[in-house]
C-alpha cells in the first residue's frame, strides 16, 4: 500500500511526472545536467565495506568526489535544510542520499529522511546511491515512497577480481574478506538490481575503471547488469586518492576510458557527464560547492547544539596544553578554556578537571557529560561513536581535530566550523591515518 497522499500539495520547485524521470534527472540525462539541480543530503556517515580506491577522510571545498562532505546532517534536520534550498532553487528536481558512507549502512537515518522529504515535497524525485550490500530489505519501502532512481556501484562480477577491489565487507556484525566477501557483495548487488526493476525503479550502475584491476572485465559487468534490466551505466575513470590502498595506481587515459564506454555501450546505454558528486552537493552538476552552501549545511548539522552555545567554557583533550592531541578515551585530565578580552589570544585557561576513570563503560561518559555541564564543546583528536553520541545528547558538541588549541577555540567561540586543515575526517575509525580498517569496528 502506498503510504503517501498523492494529492498532497506544497509550494516549491517544478513538479516531475513519471515520464520525465530521465529527462529531468541531471545525473541520468546529459541535457538536464545544466538546467536541473539536485540536492544531496549527507545523512549516512557509516559504511559497510572498505573499497581499496576510497578514502573518506578528506573535506575540501575544492574536492569533488563521493565520500566528501563538510558535515553530517541529522535526519530530523533534512527537511528544514531542504526547505531553505528549495526557497532559493526553483530548478531543483531531485533529492538524493549518497553518503558520505552507504545509505543502507545507515538505514534508520536514510529511510526517515526519504519519508520526511517525500511527505514535504511530493513533487521532487528521490534518488539513492549505494554499494548494494544492504539495500535488499528496503526495496519494497523505497518503492512505496516512490524513490524513482537508484545507483548501484558494481566494479566486478567475478569474486576473484572483486577480492582485489574490496578490503573487507561487513554483513551485519559479520566481517568478511577475500573472495567470500566479494562473492557476498556481488550476490546482493545482482539481487538488488533484479528487485529494484521488479518494482519499477530506474537503475544506474556505476563502474570504476581501474587499470590492471578490472579494465579487461568491464564489458562482463555491462553484459551481466544489462541482463538483469539495468537502465544505464556510468563507467568512471579511477581517480587515485591519497591514503587509499590504490593510491599508487595510475588513472586510465582517455583512450582506455573511451574504449571501455564504447564496448559497454553495446550492452547498455552509457552516461558520460558524471561529475563525481560530493555527498553534500547542491545545484546543477556543473556547479561546485561554495562557502554559502558549506555554511548552510553546518548550520543545520549543528543546530541541536544551539541551546548549549550560551555555556561559557570549552573542554580540550591535550597532553601539554598547546595542541589538541588526545583521543577522548585517553584524556586523564581535561583542560577548560573560556573566551577573554584580556588576553592576546582572546581565550583564557580556566582550570584542569580530572576525567572519570576508565572501566565503567557508558557510565564513564555519562559522568563526563555531567562534569562538562558548563561546556559548550569538547575538542579531541578522535572519539568513539557511543561516548560522542552521549556527550552530544547532553549538549556538549564533540569536535574531532588535530592542531593548535587556539585555532579550535577560535572556530568554536565564533560559531564557525573547525578549519578543514585541522579536522578529523570520516574514516569510521579513530586509530589514525595508517589504519585501513578491519570491518569489526573499534573497541
Amino acid at each position: 500500500m502506498n503510504i503517501l497522499n498523492r494529492d498532497a500539495t506544497c509550494s516549491g520547485p517544478m513538479r516531475v511526472s513519471g515520464r520525465d524521470r530521465f529527462a529531468n534527472h541531471p545525473c541520468f540525462s546529459a541535457k538536464a545536467h545544466g538546467t536541473h539541480a539536485r540536492a544531496h543530503l549527507p545523512v549516512a556517515p557509516r559504511c559497510n565495506l572498505q573499497c581499496n580506491f576510497c578514502n573518506r577522510k578528506f573535506d575540501c571545498m575544492n574536492e569533488s568526489r563521493p565520500g566528501v562532505t563538510s558535515a553530517v546532517l541529522p535526519a530530523d534536520q533534512s527537511v528544514p535544510y531542504l526547505e531553505e534550498i528549495v526557497a532559493k532553487r526553483s530548478d531543483l528536481s531531485v533529492v538524493g542520499i549518497a553518503g558520505p558512507g552507504d545509505p543502507f549502512a545507515n538505514p534508520v537515518e536514510t529511510m526517515a529522511t526519504l519519508v520526511a522529504v517525500r511527505k514535504r515535497f511530493p513533487e521532487l524525485m528521490l534518488c539513492v546511491a549505494t554499494n548494494g550490500l544492504a539495500i535488499g530489505p528496503h526495496i519494497q519501502n523505497l518503492a512505496a515512497i516512490d524513490v524513482s532512481h537508484v545507483t548501484i556501484t558494481v566494479n566486478a562480477v567475478d569474486a576473484e577480481i572483486g577480492s582485489r577491489i574490496y578490503s573487507w565487507v561487513r554483513d551485519g556484525r559479520r566481517p568478511l574478506r577475500g573472495p567470500d566477501a566479494a562473492k557476498l557483495l556481488l550476490e546482493r548487488q545482482l539481487e538488488a538490481i533484479r528487485g529494484l526493476k521488479e518494482h519499477g525503479i530506474v537503475v544506474k550502475v556505476n563502474t570504476i575503471l581501474m587499470p590492471g584491476i578490472n579494465d579487461t572485465h568491464i564489458t562482463d559487468v555491462a553484459r551481466t547488469v544489462a541482463g538483469l534490466g539495468a537502465d544505464v551505466m556510468n563507467v568512471m575513470a579511477f581517480m587515485p586518492v591519497s591514503g587509499a590502498a590504490f593510491e599508487d595506481i595510475a588513472p586510465p587515459d582517455s583512450l582506455m576510458l573511451a574504449r571501455a564506454r564504447l564496448q559497454c555501450g553495446q550492452h547498455l546505454t552509457q552516461m558520460s557527464h558524471c561529475a563525481r558528486c560530493r555527498a553534500d552537493a547542491v545545484g546543477t552538476i556543473d556547479e561546485g560547492i561554495d562557502q554559502e552552501g558549506i555554511a548552510r549545511l553546518n548550520r543545520y548539522a549543528h543546530s541541536r547544539f544551539w541551546s548549549g552555545r550560551g555555556r561559557p567554557y570549552v573542554a580540550v583533550a591535550s597532553q601539554e596544553g598547546a595542541l589538541v592531541n588526545l583521543h577522548l578515551g585517553e584524556a586523564a585530565r581535561i583542560l577548560i578554556f573560556e573566551k577573554s578580552t584580556e588576553t592576546a589570544s582572546g581565550f583564557r585557561f580556566v582550570e584542569v578537571r580530572k576525567a572519570p576513570d576508565p572501566g565503567s563503560g557508558d557510565a564513564r561518559w555519562s559522568e563526563m557529560s555531567d562534569m562538562l555541564h558548563d561546556c559548550r564543546a569538547f575538542l579531541v583528536t578522535a572519539a568513539g561513536p557511543k561516548p560522542k553520541a552521549l556527550l552530544e545528547s547532553k549538549g556538549v558538541e564533540v569536535f574531532e581535530m588535530e592542531g593548535l588549541i587556539e585555532e579550535g577555540l577560535s572556530a568554536v567561540f565564533s560559531d564557525q566550523p573547525i578549519p578543514a586543515a585541522l579536522r578529523r575526517r570520516f574514516t569510521g575509525c579513530a586509530s589514525g591515518s595508517s589504519c585501513k580498517g578491519t570491518g569489526t569496528g573499534c573497541g
